[in-house]
């Protein structure tokens, strides 16, 4: 709902307002709705709010409790927050406003650190104790807020997007080497704590930081699923499944409705979206706004699927909008998507969602979205052949993974990669670690811990919060994936994949959207990179700053340009695209 940025001072100065008010700046479009700087001993926050919760002055940020010398700067929701009201309230504590944000600081007050295990939400948020000059930083489960810090001896500063910290200046723009690896080979995610610069990290999800005035800290992870089966689930039977993972899917949904605003939905026209317009509907919500994006075909391959969301939206009779984008809204489109990414992201979807939070912000400011359901319930064609591997490490990578470490020894220039597989390390690590029973639960905690993190959880947050639209995700409710986490592998490998999310769907949506082939989000323009796309993508790679750089092997890039569509990754992605775009993102951000 809003972005957040600040400094910390663990030397004695005083922390600048120049460069609070920069980073402000360019958080601008996560929060137009309103603007406000609090400098207050060794810290000083800002914040650009979107008004979706309490849209009164009181609720403005940061916020501060004088009572309680607390100052606090956050971005998300905390759905369950009336309910924790009402228990602080009992406790004796006095309120001056009717949102979430004021929950957080008594929650603080009352609870200490164990106060996120309460929250049922997504959220990031910095806050500080006057008295001691604590500062407490936390990031919901999924990392669904963001929250990127950049650190040195004396100084802290954070921000919701890694811009904002680069218009404040002195930031180290050094390409990490291990996040390019990252970037090249585990399908551009670099989870956390790298990002692709040397001089900037993010705080990982289900983690709280605790920093002492004199800039020692602790941090903790307050979350960690067990996938594994419980002894008392031994007799459960696919239809109890399928009727508990019903009925907490309608909680999580409902969940999202709070806000004193209207709240729509993104139908892309697959399972998922369907399902959370079929509970609303359900559930008695009506004029449910939905839109979807589709573009032009490209090499054949079909460019939207209109005629599944016209099927759910006619079904459910939602006031329903389509947006069809031409190819040269699409080009047009580039530059601001580039821009809005706070990390360089290869997907096609990016461009997608950014022009459909563009439509969407013109009606509504919230949105519920279909993210997750994949990594949860087991959609991806990669599960199914894991359910009876001997090598869970070797066979992720080879399904998962867009290249080996020796073929990217033949792509990466010579500076930037030696004998070490970082990329392949961190999976491993991930995957072996205890806590998860089979293959595919591991591969299921790796990618909804990790993947989804620094993928589709971050693109939606990019490209809806770069329109001032804030995107819920039920399927990322946390009680909703614990209860995932529990369920046998079986259960949903089946059925081509998310088998018993789909029993579930058939007791609310149309069979025509459930079983078909599985849909992504089309961008066809972009996985076959020709015409302008081309000239824009070798124009890139081939300037001046590029070349210094030296990130690409030339004999690698003349491959590429030769014959874009003859290089495709497992997972279908253009290997020119992703490096066209790493180094497009770059360049506009002045790197």
């Amino acid at each position: 709902m809003c972005g957040i940025c600040g400094e910390i001072r663990f030397d004695g100065a005083e922390p600048s307002a120049i460069a609070i008010s920069k980073m402000a700046d360019a958080l601008a479009p996560r929060g137009p709705d309103g603007a406000g700087i609090v400098v207050h001993g060794n810290a000083g926050f800002g914040h650009r709010r979107l008004k979706i919760i309490d849209l009164s002055e009181r609720a403005r940020q940061p916020m501060s409790d004088p009572e309680l010398g607390l100052t606090i700067a956050f971005n998300g929701c905390i759905y369950n927050y009336p309910e924790l009201r009402a228990e602080l309230e009992e406790k004796g504590y006095r309120f001056f406003s009717t949102g979430d944000t004021e929950v957080i600081l008594k929650a603080w007050h009352a609870w200490g650190e164990r106060c996120v295990e309460r929250f049922h939400g997504m959220f990031a948020f910095v806050l500080q104790e006057r008295e001691t000059g604590r500062i407490v930083l936390a990031r919901d489960r999924f990392g669904i807020k963001p929250l990127y810090l950049a650190e040195n001896a004396g100084r802290l500063r954070f921000a919701s997007s890694l811009p904002a910290l680069l218009a404040a200046g002195d930031v180290d723009t050094g390409i990490d080497a291990a996040a390019l690896h990252n970037y090249m080979s585990f399908h551009a995610v670099v989870p956390p704590p790298r990002t692709i610069l040397a001089g900037v990290r993010k705080l990982p999800p289900a983690t709280i930081r605790v920093i002492e005035a004199d800039g020692s800290s602790r941090q903790s992870v307050y979350w960690d699923p067990p996938f594994a089966r419980d002894p008392d689930d031994s007799g459960v039977s696919s239809e109890e499944w399928r009727d508990r993972v019903l009925e907490a899917l309608r909680l999580a949904v409902k969940r999202r409705m709070v806000a004193d605003v209207p709240v729509g939905v993104l139908l892309s026209g697959g399972v998922d979206s369907s399902l959370i317009v079929g509970l609303l509907a359900e559930a008695g919500q009506t004029g449910l706004m939905s839109f979807s994006v589709g573009f032009e075909e490209a090499n054949g391959e079909k460019g939207d699927e209109f005629v599944y969301s016209d099927l759910i939206a006619k079904t459910f009779g939602t006031d329903h909008h389509k947006i069809f984008v031409p190819s040269d809204n699409l080009m047009d489109a580039l530059p601001g998507t580039i821009a809005a990414m706070s990390e360089p992201m290869v997907s096609y979807d990016n461009v997608g969602f950014y022009l459909l939070s563009q439509e969407v912000s013109k009606h509504i400011k919230v949105v519920q979205s279909g993210q997750g359901a994949d990594e949860i319930f087991a959609g991806y064609h990669w599960y199914p052949p894991l359910m009876n591997s001997n090598d869970v490490v070797g066979d992720y990578a080879k399904v998962f993974f867009d290249r080996t470490h020796e073929k990217l020894k033949t792509q990466l220039g010579a500076d930037w990669i030696d004998g070490v597989d970082p990329s392949r390390e961190l999976v491993e690590a991930h995957l072996m670690r205890p806590g998860a029973d089979t293959p595919v639960d591991r591969a299921l905690r790796l990618d909804s811990t990790v993947m989804l993190v620094d993928d589709p959880v971050k693109r939606v947050d990019n490209m809806t919060m770069a329109w001032g639209l804030e995107a819920r995700v039920p399927f990322l409710d946390h009680e909703l994936v614990e209860l995932a986490a529990r369920i046998p592998p079986e259960e949903k490998v089946r059925d081509g994949g998310k088998g018993v999310l789909k029993d579930v769907a058939r007791q609310i949506v149309p069979s025509e959207v459930i079983d078909r082939k599985k849909g992504y989000f089309p961008v066809p323009q972009l996985k076959y990179v020709d015409g302008p796309y081309l000239d824009m993508v070798r124009d890139a790679l081939t300037s001046q700053a590029a070349r210094e750089r030296g990130l690409f092997r030339k004999d690698y890039l003349e491959t590429l340009f030769a014959a874009p569509s003859d290089h495709i990754t497992p997972l279908r992605g253009s290997e020119l695209w992703q490096a066209g775009l790493l180094e497009m993102w770059l360049q506009t951000h002045g790197i």
